[in-house]
Formats: structure tokens, C-alpha cells, sequence
């Protein structure tokens, strides 16, 4: 049976191990037919992003450090070579350095401020920009990952908290500037996962056991529950969506206490 991304090309970068809330959207935007390209950040993940690549069928897997245009050039270029055109791309990308999700907030680095904001918030427009002439004759879907810790302080979130406020607001006024070509644009703001960039927040477990206690769902969520988000939004079924964050959080961000 045929899935209903079937004939669609899709841009993942942010796959790191198989935690990797993008290789949840990976697994779901391949299940249901789309052709994909993954992206690995350093030589020291490029092994394990090929072998899941390889297990997932895979067979363009690509370096991107979005900290460097020349990287980002090459990468929508070889995509554009390889597929001829691009309808979606999801862009799982965050960093911060681990001291600066330790302490308080107003004791963050120069230096680690503008870190994350250039690898979580910046890399949105900078790698769209590149991708808009593979999506403007068919229009196309771009898919950000956001968490609600850009709206409410999340003790220990810090930086990224901010970082994550800067991505959710390059959503809107990408959403804005790429509606008249056809392209949409928003953001899954999901709830927290075991990943890799998660266990570097101090006290990550507690933050799990508190959404567990209350969330209407009563549960954590998993990160194929963000990649069956994210197959909608790549899929035609959401063309009327854009300029949003869609929650995949067990109901969490409704509460006030």
C-alpha cells in the first residue's frame, strides 16, 4: 500500500543516535513514502547517522555544520542534484554548551548565547533561504522542532529556552514572507524525550516525572508521536497550516499548575 508522502522528497538535518526526535520524523516521512536525504554534523556522527541511514533505506546521507555557509551551500546543492526538487525539510538542529543549562540564566557567556542562538534559532532562515528554489515551483513544507521551554521558564533550560523563543518567532515571520510562494512553515513544539542534547539538562529525569503527573494524558510522550505529526505537516492533508507550533506534549502546555 502505497503511503500518502509517496512522490515527495524530504531534507532531514538533527538525526544523531535513534533517540534523535528527527529520526522519529525520519521513520515516519520514509513509512509513508517519502524519498529522504539525512545530514550528519561532524565526523563524529557520520557513522552512526550512515547506519541509520542504511537501515532506513537511505541512500543520500550528507555533512552540514550550519555554523558554515559553505557547508549549507553544498548540501542544498547535492539535494538539488539528486532529487530536482524539495518538499520538505525538517530542520531538528539545536546546540548549547553544556555549562550554560547549569546555574542561572543571567550568568550566560557571550560567547554561549550567541552559540546557541547561531545553531538553534539562525540555521532556520539560513538553511531555508538555500532551500527555497528547490520548493517554490511546487511549494513546499518547512518543519521546525521547538520545545514549550520558549514560552514558560523551564528551571535549568536556560539559553535554550531563549534560543528556542528566537526559532518559534523565525517561524512566523518565515511563515509570512513564504506564503505567497507557496511554501508553508511551522513548528512542533513537542514534549520533553531522552535524547542526546536532553542529557545535558540538569534534572531532566524530574521534569519527566513531573509531566507524567500532569499532563491530561497522564504520560510522556515518544518521539514517533512527533514524527506522526510531522508526516502531517509534510503531507497535503495540512496545506492550510502554516505560521503555527502544534503541540505533541500529552496535553501538558494547557496546564497552569
Amino acid at each position: 500500500m502505497s503511503g500518502f508522502l509517496e512522490g515527495k522528497t524530504g531534507l532531514i538535518l538533527g538525526v544523531a543516535n535513534k533517540r534523535s526526535v528527527a529520526w522519529g520524523c525520519a521513520k515516519a516521512l520514509k513509512r509513508e513514502g517519502m524519498e529522504l536525504a539525512l545530514t550528519y554534523a561532524g565526523e563524529r556522527l557520520e557513522g552512526p547517522v550512515r547506519q541509520l541511514a542504511e537501515d532506513l533505506g537511505v541512500d543520500l546521507v550528507l555533512p552540514c555544520d550550519v555554523t558554515k555557509d559553505e557547508e549549507m551551500d553544498e548540501l542544498l546543492g547535492r539535494v538539488g542534484e539528486h532529487f530536482g526538487k524539495l518538499d520538505t525539510l525538517l530542520h531538528g538542529v539545536a546546540f548549547a554548551k553544556r555549562e550554560e543549562l547549569k546555574g542561572t540564566y543571567f550568568d550566560t557567556s557571550r560567547d554561549g548565547y550567541q552559540l546557541a542562538h547561531e545553531v538553534s534559532a539562525y540555521s532556520l532562515p539560513a538553511i531555508s533561504r538555500r532551500a527555497i528554489p528547490l520548493m517554490e515551483e511546487g511549494g513546499g513544507s518547512i518543519i521546525t522542532l521547538s520545545y514549550l521551554g520558549a514560552e514558560r521558564v523551564i528551571p535549568k533550560y536556560n539559553i535554550m529556552g531563549v534560543a528556542k523563543a528566537a526559532l518559534e518567532a523565525s517561524v512566523r515571520y518565515l511563515a509570512h514572507d513564504l506564503g505567497p510562494r507557496g511554501i508553508r512553515v511551522n513548528a512542533i513544539s513537542s514534549g520533553p524525550i531522552r535524547t542526546l542534547s536532553a542529557s545535558g539538562i540538569e534534572g531532566f529525569s524530574a521534569i519527566l516525572d513531573r509531566i507524567a503527573e500532569r499532563a491530561p494524558l497522564r504520560r510522556n510522550i515518544q518521539a514517533d508521536e512527533v514524527g506522526d505529526v510531522c508526516a502531517f505537516l509534510a503531507s497535503d492533508m495540512s496545506r492550510g497550516i502554516t505560521g503555527s507550533t502544534l503541540y505533541v506534549d500529552a496535553g501538558y502546555h494547557i496546564m497552569g499548575i
